[in-house]
Formats: C-alpha cells, structure tokens, sequence
C-alpha cells in the first residue's frame, strides 16, 4: 500500500464539521490527501475545531471546482455510496476496496470518492467510478455521516497495509487509463455512435452508461485507449470520405 498514491475527495460538503472530523479520521490512519469539491463552507473554523489536530491535513486540502479537476492523474477511481444506480455496476465492500487500492496504489493514483451528506453521488459522478463501494449497514437505517463513511474506509485502508496485503500481490501490469483519458475516450465514442445512428440523439445517457459501465470494468490501459480511438478515427474518416 503507498498511501502517498491514495486521494480522499469528498464531493460538495455542505457541513464543515464533516470535512474536519474527515481530516481526522484521516490522519488517524496515515492518509493524507484530502480533495475538496466545491465545498459549501471552507475554510471555516468549525472544520478546524472537528479536525483535532488534523490543521496539516486541512491546509493542505485540494480545493476544486469539479469531480473532473479532483480525478485528475487517477487510473483508478472508487465511488463510495449508498445509493445504488439504475444499471448495476461492479460493487466492492470496503475490504474488498482496500484490496483494490492495496494493488493499484503501489505504483499509480486511486481516488475514493465520497458524496454529498444529503444525497450521495449523483449518476455522472457514478458513472466516473470503477467500482463503486458500499458500507454494509442495517438496512432500515442505512445513510451514514460523510465524516463516518470516510472512517470506515480509512481504517480498511489501515489494516490492509499492517496486513502487508500488498505484498507479494501483483499490481497491474499496465496501470489503467487516467480518468482524463476516459473521459476523452467517451466523448469520442459518444460522437462516433450519435454520427452512426447507433445511439439515439434523444436519449443518449442510457446506453452509453452501459458501454460506460462495461469498459470502467475492463480498465483498458493507455495503449488500448488508444487503439479504441483509433478504431474510432478510422469511423469517423471512412464517414467522411463517403
């Protein structure tokens, strides 16, 4: 595990407390890096006050204005929420995710990605995840504080690298597509199947959350990217040319 490679973002926080006690938590366990997504409130002293101890974490928070902007340079990218998506995407419980960040972490960046308090993550923001990450909690009553959410998963993270899980474990041979290169990857395909006639112009999303899905799950490396969009050049020059 190289929790250097490992970001927590947290998505729209409207409560600064959370992003405090997050910060602790955080530090509690060895991580570090904090991304901020347009944050209703910071700086703001009530973060500082539930951080504890936790300043260093807090100053030193990424402070964006899009999940774009906070993905930035990630080859894997874990959604941790409660809610459930209308196309069901591969789902991890947080050992299982920490297996995951154990492997990758050692030699490309992972994000775990957190929503907002009221709502979680939306589809989009959804859609940008490899896995995404579900607490096992007691269903009649399942929402969780932001800031107990990033615990849970910090401490995950923690036990697997006093477990040396990473040790012996074959990281990816080739690290996975950044999430920039992903993303330019769908725009292009998207393009491509609206200029074909495949996708339908006036409900594009629902399909291409699927391929979206079905490629998110193969994390193609940057070669493979590359052969795709080239596949997908030829399409749009062979179009061109007839």
């Amino acid at each position: 595990m190289n929790f250097a490679n490992v970001r927590m973002v947290l998505v729209g926080t409207t409560h600064p407390g959370n992003i405090g006690a997050a910060a602790r938590a955080m530090k509690n366990m060895g991580l570090r890096r904090l991304v901020l997504v347009s944050p209703l409130l910071f700086p703001h002293a009530e973060a500082t006050a539930r951080a504890a101890g936790a300043d260093d974490v807090l100053a030193a928070a990424q402070v964006v204005d899009s999940l774009e902007r906070a993905l930035s340079g990630c080859r894997l990218v874990l959604g941790i929420s409660a809610r459930r998506r209308g196309i069901a995407g591969p789902e991890l419980d947080p050992r299982q995710c920490a297996v995951q960040v154990a492997g990758h972490s050692l030699q490309t960046e992972v994000a775990l990605v957190f929503g907002r308090e009221s709502s979680g993550l939306n589809n989009d923001e959804m859609d940008r995840c490899h896995f995404l990450v579900r607490i096992p909690t007691e269903p009649e009553f399942g929402s969780l504080n932001l800031a107990v959410a990033v615990a849970i998963i910090a401490y995950e993270l923690r036990l697997a690298a006093l477990a040396g899980i990473d040790s012996g474990m074959a990281a990816p041979r080739r690290p996975p597509a950044t999430a920039e290169e992903m993303a330019y990857f769908y725009e292009h395909l998207q393009q491509v199947l609206l200029a074909t006639g495949f996708l339908n112009p006036a409900n594009p999303r629902q399909l291409m959350r699927r391929l979206r899905r079905l490629f998110n799950r193969a994390q193609p490396d940057q070669n493979e990217v590359n052969i795709l969009r080239g596949i997908l050049a030829s399409i749009q020059e062979y179009r061109s040319r007839h």
